[in-house]
């Protein structure tokens, strides 16, 4: 493996549009294209082979590969532009790299297959949005895409906090800070701290990993800045008893009020699988904070708010998972099965039943 070789294998990943790359010793390479690993047709990397790919991504970091090196994230950058988000690890003695495309250009919600409510959501005054989902579902992704959507409408100064940094921005009629952890700052917590002395009207914060991560966008939030976050969970019931779940017990009361009053919306991601099996399409629950899920949120009844999601659907444009799948069921965009397969719901069937 040399850096010509290298560079050609990922320019191949750019042009087939694959979302990720593997590579591990005793394997070739393998490409994830439309959901599914794929193997190429290359010798199997040795502990050499992959050690020269982890260097290359930690010289481009300004960092040097060691022996005490156990995992690391970063991005990496082609000379032709393209860039990834990369993910070194250690398994069984030796060095593995696992390298998700970034794709050059930051989609429309349009685009995107993202529900227009995005938009009218991303430019409420203050508060706290949250993208949820699995690793792989697209949070980056629609936050860039929010992100976007406010550089092209609004004069806003915005602060991004990554690790690592993926989709570069151009100001527009926003003024775009970008910060990485690990070059920039030392941590997120410490980054949000100087956040607040930059002027900002929306902070980034890439992940809320931690407790004090946490608690520090929470205060962003509270005094008159949009935050907008990541969670890796599935729905805004599990977003909610996550966040409280990271307090202990004798704080968990105060938390809950304080979230229900500066969370303005969760944006829950899934990907599925079009008919034709050649697109993948979001499928995206979304719960804005009425008032009656403040209280639902104050009092902790979170079993209550899924019903609430699915009875605000016309007036307030949320949707439930279920919701959704239901309507692009309808429109013949995906399979029954996909469908069942998706929804975290009992009862789908009988939802599609009454549905029509």
């Amino acid at each position: 493996m040399d850096a010509n070789m290298l560079h050609q294998i990922l320019d191949i990943a750019f042009q087939k549009r694959v979302s990720d790359l593997h590579f591990e010793v005793d394997n070739p390479p393998f490409f994830r294209g439309r959901g599914q690993l794929i193997r190429a047709k290359m010798p199997n990397l040795t502990p050499a082979d992959t050690e020269f790919i982890a260097s290359k991504v930690l010289a481009q970091n300004n960092r040097q590969l060691d022996s005490s090196l156990k995992e690391f994230d970063a991005s990496y950058s082609l000379p032709s532009g393209g860039r990834f988000r990369v993910s070194i690890f250690r398994q069984r003695g030796h060095f593995g790299v696992v390298m998700r495309v970034i794709p050059p250009h930051i989609g429309t919600f349009q685009e995107l297959n993202l529900p227009a409510v995005l938009g009218e959501i991303a430019q409420a005054p203050n508060g706290l949005i949250l993208v949820t989902g699995p690793t792989g579902n697209g949070k980056s992704t629609t936050l860039a895409s929010m992100l976007r959507f406010l550089n092209e409408n609004h004069g806003y100064n915005i602060i991004t906090i990554e690790d690592p940094i993926e989709f570069l921005f151009t100001s527009q009629k926003s003024c775009i800070i970008q910060r990485e952890v690990g070059i920039d700052t030392d941590s997120f917590n410490a980054a949000l701290k100087a956040a607040l002395r930059m002027d900002p009207d929306v902070i980034m914060v890439g992940e809320m990993r931690d407790k004090e991560t946490i608690d520090a966008c929470i205060k962003a939030a509270e005094t008159g800045h949009l935050v907008l976050s990541t969670l890796h969970t599935q729905s805004a019931v599990s977003t909610i008893n996550r966040i409280i779940g990271h307090f202990p017990p004798e704080a968990q009361e105060i938390v809950r009020q304080r979230l229900a009053d500066i969370l303005v919306a969760t944006v829950s991601l899934r990907l599925i699988k079009d008919k034709s099996g050649e697109n993948i399409l979001p499928v995206v629950e979304v719960m804005r904070t009425t008032t009656t899920i403040q209280a639902c949120i104050r009092e902790g009844r979170l079993d209550e708010i899924e019903k609430h999601i699915e009875n605000g659907q016309s007036l307030y444009q949320m949707q439930t998972l279920d919701q959704h799948l239901l309507q692009l069921f309808k429109q013949d965009l995906i399979s029954i099965e996909d469908a069942k397969r998706l929804s975290h719901s009992m009862d789908f069937e009988r939802k599609l039943m009454f549905d029509n």
